[in-house]
């Protein structure tokens, strides 16, 4: 969108020297056209440069160029002026009248378009454009042309002055908007995961709060019991280290992943999630009657497609399905968010070019990316394939079988 604005900005400067300087060769002499064109292009380059400036400006790379604007406004004025006093003065002829006119007329045009883009106030705007026709008439009547004429000029000039001032001022607040837009979809990722962080930390409360609390209130028990003599102390601080060693497994059992997760809690949060960070999620199918094992397994699935889609993905759109069939349970994580066209996706953690690959940490020490889930979907004899499923759409389908029974629940609890 910048190199857009850019660009469209020089092709203004250029517009400016095919429409009034490389004309001037087909109405008056080649010497004159020779000297009115080299004025014009001077003037698109120093316009040029100007908006390149104040583009920098705009984005907050660079200082206002005030010495630039006030370069261009003289050299506006300048050359408008000797533009009218060739008409005036100069070698007699309707072609050189056309040709000087022209010259006037959108050099000023031009200059009071471009000069908007150094300013940012509206008053100044309108009165810049606004200076620019009054210029145009004030200065073109005492030189001689008449009254009507010098007002038709000074209505030009205001007329296109006004609509190249409101395409420039339209252009820089589009990019700015891009630029807000494209910040603010950033922000929400960052919310998002650190929204899924800071679910991380209460599962993690509730596993460590309640047994601190135990061991805190026992340790403190034992404490008076020693202080008084009795033998007690000693079976208070047993039931301590056992606590403290029970919560260390709870921790591990967190931190690796091996703690039980349930599906439907694990659909909601992804659902909460996503929709946090303006993808728009949709979940369909049944969870309730699942065996422990196999929400647990789907569970992380769920979560680490969530997960990396937030982190590496450009999705606009997940699905997820849960369908029972077959003694089976599939889930399917679908998502256009696909980085390139070899297959490969972030949402599942095999990276992309430029990109590391989202599995985290070793298949050894229970990855969360692709090897891990295949780890903990292996335990319940279940599998998991990832692929392209069409232009720009990648799905990665779990299958898990149930146990022998647990059909049967199923058709109970739908």
């Amino acid at each position: 969108m910048e190199t857009y604005t850019r660009w469209s900005f020089h092709f203004f400067g250029l517009t400016e020297i095919l429409m009034i300087g490389v004309s001037a060769f087909g109405q008056v002499g080649p010497r004159l056209a020779t000297g009115l064109s080299l004025l014009v292009i001077l003037h698109a380059a120093v316009c040029m440069l100007f908006s390149s400036r104040a583009l920098d400006w705009t984005r907050g790379r660079r200082a206002q160029p005030l010495r630039l604007l006030w370069v261009l406004a003289v050299l506006t004025a300048v050359i408008s002026i000797g533009a009218i006093g060739i008409a005036e003065r100069g070698p007699g002829g309707d072609g050189v009248d056309a040709a000087a006119g022209s010259v006037f007329a959108g050099v000023l045009c031009f200059g009071a378009g471009t000069i908007t883009l150094g300013v940012r106030n509206r008053r100044r705007v309108v009165a810049a454009v606004g200076g620019f026709a009054l210029g145009a008439g004030a200065v073109s009547f005492p030189l001689g042309m008449p009254g009507i004429a010098s007002a038709a000029v000074a209505g030009l000039v205001l007329v296109a002055g006004g609509f190249l001032a409101f395409t420039s001022i339209f252009s820089v607040w589009l990019l700015n908007a891009v630029y807000t837009l494209d910040e603010a979809k950033e922000t929400r990722a960052r919310l998002a995961v650190a929204e899924e962080r800071l679910r991380f930390g209460r599962d993690l409360h509730d596993v460590m709060g309640r047994n601190l609390a135990v061991i805190a209130l026992k340790s403190e028990l034992a404490v008076q019991l020693s202080r008084r003599g009795r033998p007690e102390a000693v079976e208070q601080m047993i039931e301590v280290q056992r606590i403290a060693q029970e919560s260390q497994r709870e921790v591990r059992g967190v931190v690796r992943g091996y703690r039980e997760t349930d599906l439907e809690v694990e659909l909601t949060g992804a659902r909460g999630v996503l929709t946090a960070a303006g993808i728009d999620c949709e979940v369909s199918g049944e969870t309730s009657g699942l065996p422990t094992e196999v929400q647990s397994a789907l569970g992380w699935v769920v979560r680490e497609a969530t997960t990396n889609v937030l982190r590496h993905g450009d999705a606009d759109k997940v699905a997820v399905v849960v369908q029972t069939s077959e003694g089976r349970v599939v889930l399917t994580v679908e998502n256009d968010g696909v980085a390139d066209a070899a297959g490969t996706n972030p949402a599942v953690g095999s990276g992309s070019p430029g990109r590391p690959a989202a599995t985290g940490r070793s298949v050894a020490s229970g990855g969360s990316g692709l090897a891990g889930l295949r780890e903990r979907l292996a335990a319940v004899e279940g599998t998991l394939e990832a692929g392209s499923a069409g232009k720009g759409v990648f799905r990665l389908t779990a299958e898990v079988p149930l146990p022998p029974g647990a059909g049967g629940l199923l058709e109970v609890a739908s």
